[in-house]
């Protein structure tokens, strides 16, 4: 009987190589510090969209027009 195999693919490898590894005593705190490091990194880009915003909002005032202010003229 002549038995045919299944394609290797990429998807089918990752798919095995990652279960390899989440099955794998070290696989566990891989996948911690990986779910870390997103947290993190979302963490910052959430207090960066906040800074530029607020950075925007400030700097968009008006500039004062010269001669405006009485106070200075004499």
């Amino acid at each position: 009987m002549d038995q045919k195999l299944p394609e290797l693919n990429l998807k089918n490898v990752v798919g095995v190589a990652g279960s390899a590894l989440l099955l794998a005593p070290f696989g566990i705190p891989i996948m911690h510090g990986v779910a870390g490091i997103a947290v993190a990194g979302a963490t910052l880009f959430a207090a960066g969209k906040v800074i530029s915003k607020t950075a925007n909002v400030l700097g968009d005032k008006p500039a004062p027009k010269p001669g405006a202010d009485d106070s200075t003229a004499s």
